[in-house]
């Protein structure tokens, strides 16, 4: 599980009744009237770090703002045969003794070798101000990031060069303002657009030579292409990671610290995007596409990862119902055990209660299904981040 926000926001009880009654409403009031779907507003720009293979800044509405750096360095692999990289190894272990028909499959087997890359050729730090970095936080931030981009199986196969060399991919984030709110979306959005923006050296030396590359960066390459390259490529879109919170059946995206201290469940869910059908499809399949229903099945999003986000509402002082208010005329309980006792029996309206217990399967499921759905959010977000220029 995450842990929970990073600051403790000081409300009463009076007040998280109020809020939590507002967000359980058909439709829910929001304290800053957003729809259940709309995020904050945000300014976005990429190429913003001259010295970096890409870079991106996005700063929220409410003053939090981040900047993610993406850096490229050549190494150097000990590579090593296996059957994953297409390498067949004769009776003694070795190449040489191999049969002869190697030889005539030869050129298929160095062909399927390329593209074969290891996670751990993608290093993600995040730095927020006021933690270590070893400290809880910013430890699972990064855990969580990259998670998402290791789950799309594309990423790391991008950054082979030779059988010999590689790229080691450093992205480093850094939350500028302090984490007014769960600062997870916005750098998972903020990498997004370094990703979108980074860029490769044109690479003009054969397979078998050590790595030559053009110095013109006019010829360089995007890491993240936007029109795919391949017909099977698995997803042309760096990843990104929403949070979503619940309170009663109401389903909300992008909660502020205010509606996460209220909340009954969050949760941190990754998701990429896949090409989109090409237009060579017949007339007749289109026909039938056209007929069917819309559901999650048509839908490009793809499900990476989910996460449990520690619930900070379950640190809130519980509301004193009239019942156990001696200034109400109601009896004051003499101890703790009681008090709570007394509470667990009560389910008395306008009186704030810090929810316990975890999601339902229904509901996990409607959160999901909200994400990934066609036509969904997830796909609005990757619209969105498509209409930001990065210079690709």
């Amino acid at each position: 599980m995450a842990p929970a926000t990073t600051q403790q926001l000081l409300l009463s009880p009076a007040e998280l009744s109020y809020i939590h009654s507002s967000l359980s409403l058909q439709p829910p009031i929001r304290p800053d009237s957003r729809t259940p779907t709309q995020f904050r507003p945000l300014v976005a720009e990429s190429d913003i770090l001259p010295n970096a293979n890409g870079s991106a800044r996005i700063c929220f509405a409410d003053g939090t703002e981040a900047i993610t750096g993406v850096k490229v360095q050549m190494e150097k692999s000990a590579w090593k045969p296996s059957a994953e990289h297409g390498v067949h190894l004769g009776p003694g272990g070795g190449g040489e003794d191999g049969d002869e028909e190697d030889d005539e499959s030869g050129g298929n087997q160095k062909r399927d070798r390329r593209g074969v890359g290891e996670n751990s050729w993608v290093e993600v730090n995040v730095d927020i101000p006021g933690y270590r970095d070893d400290d809880t936080m910013p430890v699972f931030l990064a855990a969580m990031l990259t998670e998402a981009l290791l789950a799309t199986g594309t990423l790391k196969n991008r950054l082979w060069i030779t059988e010999r060399y590689y790229w080691k991919l450093y992205i480093d984030i850094l939350l500028l303002s302090p984490p007014l709110s769960y600062p997870l979306p916005l750098l998972s959005l903020t990498t997004h657009l370094a990703l979108l923006s980074a860029r490769l050296p044109a690479l003009i030396s054969g397979p078998s030579d050590d790595p030559l590359f053009n110095d013109d960066w006019n010829a360089s390459h995007p890491l993240y292409p936007r029109t795919p390259q391949t017909s099977n490529s698995a997803s042309d879109h760096p990843p990104i990671t929403l949070l979503v919170m619940s309170v009663n059946s109401n389903i909300i995206f992008d909660p502020s610290k205010e509606e996460l201290a209220v909340a009954e469940s969050v949760l941190a869910i990754s998701v990429a995007r896949t090409p989109s059908t090409t237009t060579t499809t017949s007339s007749s399949s289109t026909n039938a596409t056209n007929d069917a229903p819309s559901n999650g099945s048509s839908s490009n999003i793809r499900l990476l990862a989910i996460r449990t986000v520690d619930l900070p509402s379950r640190f809130t002082p519980p509301g004193i119902p009239d019942a156990m208010n001696a200034a109400t005329g109601g009896s004051a309980p003499v101890g703790s055990r009681e008090a709570a006792a007394v509470r667990e029996g009560l389910d008395e309206d306008g009186v704030w209660r810090p929810p316990r217990g975890g999601v339902g399967r229904a509901v996990l499921g409607r959160m999901i299904k909200a994400v990934v759905e066609k036509r969904g959010v997830a796909e609005e977000v990757f619209e969105a981040l498509e209409g930001v220029d990065t210079g690709t």
